[in-house]
């Protein structure tokens, strides 16, 4: 049985990818940093998509921490058999919403920790088994900020263009090994990070911010990483699929 690893997988967009590689088979190794009964309830709606024989198991863990990061890849490794896809997904908004010029270092490095040291050094430890193996598949989920700049929120958005780079560093290295690596940047999904702004991109949104005209759903991210799980997009390593409702399309 195939088995996924999805950090954050339990709550928000990763809820939502985990429900969509859920129904297409996978079974799911799931990581984030509240303690297991508090996800109890969400794990087991996943586990009851999984078609049977698949499994699902949520290790507590937080991915900015090195060892909690070396013992989660090694208990997955040893509790599931064909390991072959990465997704990295958990991540964190700003701490406090600052204007740049007021931006502290703490703030700045507890964000660049989870954001973007976390998930590179998680690929660097899974990439060296996937060469063992010879297969794999990683994809990480970044954020329109990737390349939108918003000075309120200033350290997100670095976090986000480093995870795009990072991308094409982890597409660069393990693609003469079969290993495609792909980026998925989500635009404005309602999710309990956006929750303290939902009034105002209600607003903007009918104000036409959104082409298509609403905010997107963790599902609409689940859709996209399923694609990708299946090899639809084999000949494409190192690409970016925008998920945001037609947000970055350039109009007059």
């Amino acid at each position: 049985m195939k088995t996924a690893i999805v950090t954050g997988g339990a709550r928000g967009i990763g809820r939502g990818i985990s429900e969509a590689l859920a129904r297409e088979g996978w079974s799911l190794a799931l990581c984030g940093t509240k303690p297991a009964e508090a996800v109890a309830d969400p794990v087991a709606e996943i586990q009851r998509l999984t078609t049977e024989g698949a499994r699902v198991r949520y290790y507590p863990c937080d991915v900015s921490h090195s060892e909690e990061r070396q013992w989660f890849v090694e208990r997955v490794f040893a509790d599931f058999d064909d390991i072959s896809l990465l997704v990295n997904n958990a991540g964190v908004g700003a701490r406090e919403r600052a204007d740049i010029l007021d931006m502290t270092e703490e703030n700045y490095q507890w964000l660049m920790d989870i954001n973007l040291r976390g998930p590179f050094f998680l690929t660097q430890s899974v990439a060296r088994r996937f060469l063992a193996q010879k297969k794999g598949m990683v994809v990480n989920i970044s954020s329109i900020s990737a390349t939108v700049a918003s000075v309120s929120r200033g350290e997100y958005c670095i976090s986000k263009a480093g995870v795009s780079m990072a991308t094409k560093l982890w597409a660069a290295r393990l693609a003469e090994y079969g290993i495609p690596v792909y980026e998925i940047r989500p635009g404005l999904i309602r999710t309990d990070m956006t929750a303290a702004v939902v009034e105002k991109y209600d607003r903007l949104i009918a104000q036409g911010l959104v082409p298509q005209n609403r905010w997107g759903f963790p599902d609409d991210i689940g859709r996209a990483v399923a694609m990708l799980s299946r090899g639809d997009l084999a000949y494409s390593t190192g690409q970016v699929l925008l998920v945001d409702g037609g947000m970055q399309v350039e109009r007059l």
